[in-house]
Formats: structure tokens, sequence, C-alpha cells
């Protein structure tokens, strides 16, 4: 008798604990939720994660606030999810930086981006703009070229994040040229000393250089992905501009740390999917220059996985060395 009312008194406390997750999970969310973006304000992952916690903000009924962590590659903002609590207040909002190209162009990650996070859904896909500072004597991809090669080691490119960084290591493999790359804590920095003359070349998403190409402060020579973009059409492709075999894009997507209840994790995915489907929200991601995308968890997990391994073949036939 004794020994049941011992296992009865155990399920019942293993029934009351497990009582405050669910009902967590089933009131989610009470409070403020904080979107960790890794990169500075004024980036082009900054300005989606305002985009969608503007409108999600909405949905769910709390306020959305973005905090910027930027630097180490979105090593920190990583890290700082992936030690959050698992109760939905924290998500990543991040590119391939962090969940694709860290994990071949850094020597330790110390994160797992497939085991210490939860997907939630892809946000966008972004293409690079390759601009050019007016003392470049070169106003087409092809004179580009031409000069890099006539000036090895002339040349400099800036990298704010992974993406720009092996943009630019493309164009030396595919080119065949020699230019220095200098490295930055995020885009916006890279672009105002492309502005100043301390570097030569940038590339970067579309809508942080898209003012500058228009104002005539800097070239706007090429776009890194497959297909034209929408808001700068009179930009070739690097394949349409003389590199055949160029094509890079970068892709956001919204994460969770791992072991945040899957309540949590289906009512932020209808909440991002919701604003994603948004009229509004999709001019405003074009207007930034990303493609509004969304997908399940399921999907982008899978997606990571092959990501990495794409970007760790870029790395590789980019001959780049771990840091």
């Amino acid at each position: 008798m004794r020994k049941k009312t011992f296992i009865g008194a155990c399920l019942a406390a293993l029934s009351l604990a497990a009582v405050p997750l669910s009902a967590t999970a089933q009131n989610y969310p009470t409070r403020v939720i904080k979107f960790i973006v890794p990169f500075a304000a004024g980036s082009a992952t900054d300005s989606v994660a305002r985009i969608l916690g503007s409108k999600m903000s909405e949905t769910l009924g709390q306020p959305i606030i973005v905090e910027n962590m930027a630097g180490a590659s979105g090593v920190i903002a990583a890290q700082n999810v992936a030690r959050a609590a698992p109760d939905g207040y924290t998500v990543l909002i991040t590119t391939n930086t962090t969940h694709a190209a860290n994990q071949s162009m850094l020597k330790k990650v110390p994160y797992d981006a497939v085991a210490d996070f939860e997907p939630i859904t892809k946000l966008g896909t972004v293409g690079l703009a390759l601009i050019a500072n007016p003392s470049v004597p070169a106003s087409n991809v092809q004179e580009l070229l031409a000069y890099a090669k006539a000036n090895p080691g002339k040349l400099t490119f800036g990298s704010g994040n992974s993406s720009s960084r092996i943009a630019g290591e493309m164009l030396k493999t595919l080119g065949g040229i020699d230019i220095l790359n200098v490295p930055y804590r995020s885009t916006p920095q890279a672009i105002t000393d492309i502005l100043g003359g301390q570097i030569s070349l940038v590339f970067a998403d579309i809508w942080t250089t898209l003012p500058q190409i228009k104002a005539g402060t800097v070239k706007g020579l090429a776009i890194s992905a497959a297909q034209r973009s929408k808001l700068a059409p009179e930009l070739p492709t690097m394949t349409e501009a003389g590199v055949p075999g160029y094509d890079l894009s970068a892709w956001s997507a919204a994460f969770v740390p791992a072991k945040t209840p899957k309540p949590i994790v289906e009512k932020l995915h209808a909440a991002f999917t919701e604003a994603l489907s948004d009229k509004a929200v999709q001019e405003q991601f074009y207007a930034a220059g990303s493609e509004p995308e969304s997908s399940t968890p399921e999907e982008l997990k899978a997606f990571v996985v092959s990501e990495t391994r794409k970007w760790a073949d870029i790395v590789k036939a980019a001959g780049i060395q771990p840091e």
C-alpha cells in the first residue's frame, strides 16, 4: 500500500510540474519579446527584423524590441540566444553567416547551428551588389578585372559579414585577380569607409548600397545573385557582367533556443508566416532588398544542413583558411 501511495505521489508531482510549462506555452506571449540581430542597425537583417517586429507585435499582442549584437561574425548574438531561456522571448533573426558560413570560416564555433536552436522559418533571400569607390578606374566588371590584373594587390574589398567576404573571395577566384580583404564588424561600417575612400570595393545587400548608387557616391557594378534585382534592374548579374558561374545569395531566418516548447514554436511560426504573407510587409521587404520567403521549421532545419555543406564547398574552393 505504501508503495502504491509513493508511486501515486510521484506521478502527482510530475503532473503538477508539467502544468506550469504547458500553461506558459498556452498563454504565450505575456511580455516583451526580443529579436536579437547579429549585425548593426542599418543592415539588411536589422531592417527585416524591424519590419517583422512591427507587424508581429500586433498579431501577438506584445511589444517586440530589436537588439543589435554586432561583431565576431554573428557569434556573439548566436551564442547569446543559444544560452537564453527556451521560453520564446528571445528570438534570433539571423543569416547564413551564423548558420552556414561560420562553420567553415571559423576554427571554433561555440554553438551548434542545428542542435542549439529550434528553427522557426526562413524569412527572405538577399542579393548582394558590388560597388566601387569613384576613384577605382572601372565602370563595369570587365574593366575592374582588367585593372586588378594589371595592378595585383592594389585594390581592397571590405566585408562586414561572411556573405560579403565570400562574395569578394569568389570574385578573386573566378575572376583570377588579387585583391585584399579588409574585415569590418558590420556592413554599414564598410559602406562608410568606401565612401571615404579607405577601401576600393564592397559586396553588400542592395538595400544598403542602393542610396549611394543612386546618389552617385559609389559605382554600382553588378549583382551577385543569378537574377537581376527588382530594385536595381539596370545592374547586371555577375555572370552577365563576364564572370561565368558566379551566383551567391544571402538568406535570413528565425530561430529560438533549443528545447523551446513546440506550442511556442508553432505560435511564433504562425505569426511570422502571417506577417510574411502581408502585402504591406512584402512591399517593405522588397524596398529593403529582400525577397520574402517562409518555410516550415522542418524545411528550415534541412536547409541549414544543406547550406552548411554548400558554404563549406565555396570556402574550400576559394582557398580560405579558417580564422
